[in-house]
């Protein structure tokens, strides 16, 4: 079936999947944000994060907060391809079990 292979494997995993989609709405989120949002631990939430990273789905910048360093996250053009791809084969292996 075409639309499994179609699927992204590096965003079946639910947190992968999550930061890209809530990236798709927001310009830009923090590593707190995502953790608040997706009620994940820190190790967790930043070695799928790292994973994203590496594969160029998302850019990040570092900044100060007063005297606090605050990590922003944001989809990057290749991220947001891979994301409207992955969830276009999701929809066709919906559609495909009517």
């Amino acid at each position: 079936m075409k639309a499994l292979s179609d699927l992204d494997p590096l965003l079946e995993h639910r947190v992968r999947l999550a930061v890209c989609v809530l990236l798709a709405k927001q310009e830009e989120l923090s590593f707190s944000r995502f953790k608040e949002q997706l009620k994940v631990t820190d190790g967790n939430l930043g070695a799928q994060l790292r994973k994203l990273e590496e594969a160029g789905y998302i850019g990040l910048r570092r900044d100060f907060v007063g005297r606090k360093p605050v990590t922003w996250y944001r989809l990057t053009d290749s991220g947001r391809v891979a994301l409207d791809g992955h969830l276009s084969a999701l929809r066709t292996l919906i559609d495909s079990a009517d």
